[in-house]
């Protein structure tokens, strides 16, 4: 069988299945996700054993170190995500809930009933635990999924996809409502694209280069996520013990992530005195640090910044320092160099804290917390299926609701128009 007509094959199977799934019980959903989450631990064995070929893989690549740490599957990583399906479990099942109605002048009453948004199909980079992440919120919102994950994890994703073919049996659901690509060829994630009569929305995660790919070629409308250029605003007067902890948390906990932080901004009279503060604990944790002219004038550590530094998503140990003249420079920076995914104020002025969060347009605004809290476990969303960066149709952590769109309900007792 040919590439495209495997995939085309998958995608009209996962459509047929949506019709099933969009009209099971959400008792019967969780059912599913227990069943996932217990599998996962019955066959720890074998999923570690074919990640192990992925890593191998992996380092034969040369890919670099913060990469393979999104790959890699341990004892720990299995029982987050089968945590993470428990819990999307207890979430509120939002499909067939009633909202916003109203009655016209007519007697006609009007309602807005949520209903799954169809099959999505989702393409993604290294981080196998996707796999389980977006099968078990889209299987909670009543979608059917798709999933194409990277060749570099494609041993492990086989695996997981194993794990969640027989829950869905368990749960008397059909094993075809969430279903992995096995194929390496690139080609796959462009027949993909181009199944718009049985997907419904596709969402890709990974580089800023896969998203654009999938945004050119896509016949599907699709939910776009760029990059994270994320930022942290050291505000004028900040506690600095508090600045530093964030700072190191964002920029250092998890770097290959898009929630890190890429950029930080430090008011200037805050400079002299923190910045070579903050220097001395990112030297410490080996991050590169890439600074403006003020920048370097303080402390001869950071390297000159090019004007591309301010545009990276580096993903890694490196960081790029700006001193700012005022709060507006530094939000007018965030506008013209961010990804509008996550930024930060660090201060004791609430005003001063209010207008930002109404002036930075980012799908996250954070007061006083680190980058890495926009992730929908973080913000009680349970696993998240991405950030997405665009307006339509959601913008941030896309957690159940994000999943589902929502039809108009009318009674009326006879009335003709």
């Amino acid at each position: 069988m040919s590439v495209e007509s495997e995939v085309m094959k998958m995608a009209k199977a996962a459509k047929a299945a949506s019709k099933e799934l969009a009209c099971c019980s959400t008792e019967q959903k969780n059912r599913a996700l227990y069943a996932i989450a217990d599998r996962l631990f019955k066959d720890a064995d074998y999923i570690k054993k074919e990640n192990s070929r992925d890593l191998a893989f992996a380092k034969e690549k040369g890919l670099s170190d913060a990469m393979i740490d999104r790959l890699k599957i341990n004892d720990s990583t299995i029982k987050a995500m089968a945590e993470g399906l428990k819990y999307v479990a207890g979430l509120e099942d939002p499909v067939g809930q009633l909202s916003q109605s109203w009655k016209r002048p007519n007697g006609l009453e009007i309602s807005k009933m949520c209903i799954p948004l169809g099959v999505i199909g989702i393409i993604y980079e290294s981080r196998p635990n996707v796999t389980i992440d977006a099968a078990g919120l889209c299987l909670k919102a009543g979608n059917s999924v798709v999933l194409r994950g990277g060749s570099e994890a494609m041993n492990s994703n086989i695996a997981l996809s194993v794990c969640i073919s027989h829950g869905l049996k368990e749960a008397g659901l059909p094993p075809d409502a969430a279903s992995v690509i096995p194929v390496r060829d690139r080609e796959a994630v462009t027949c993909l694209l181009e199944q718009e009569e049985f997907i419904d929305l596709i969402i890709p995660r990974g580089g800023e280069g896969l998203i654009r790919f999938v945004v050119k070629n896509s016949s599907i409308p699709v939910l776009k996520h760029y990059k994270g250029v994320c930022h942290v605003y050291v505000d004028e007067g900040a506690d600095f013990d508090m600045a530093e902890k964030i700072c190191i948390n964002a920029k250092v906990q998890r770097p290959g992530v898009c929630n890190s932080m890429e950029t930080m901004l430090v008011h200037k009279s805050a400079a002299r005195e923190f910045i070579p503060m903050i220097f001395e604990k990112f030297v410490s944790d080996k991050v590169v640090l890439k600074g403006c002219e003020k920048t370097c004038q303080i402390s001869a550590i950071a390297e000159p910044a090019t004007e591309d530094d301010w545009y990276a998503e580096y993903l890694d140990l490196v960081l790029a320092v700006k001193i700012v003249e005022s709060m507006d420079e530094a939000i007018e920076h965030m506008a013209k160099y961010g990804s509008s995914h996550t930024e930060v104020i660090v201060t004791r002025d609430y005003a001063r804290a209010r207008q930002f969060v109404r002036d930075v347009d980012s799908s996250a605004v954070l007061v006083n917390a680190s980058t890495r809290f926009n992730d929908g476990g973080e913000l009680g969303l349970g696993a998240e299926i991405g950030i997405s960066t665009s307006k339509l149709h959601a913008f941030g952590p896309m957690g159940i609701k994000e999943l589902t769109t929502s039809k108009f309900v009318v009674f009326g007792n006879g009335q003709v128009r």
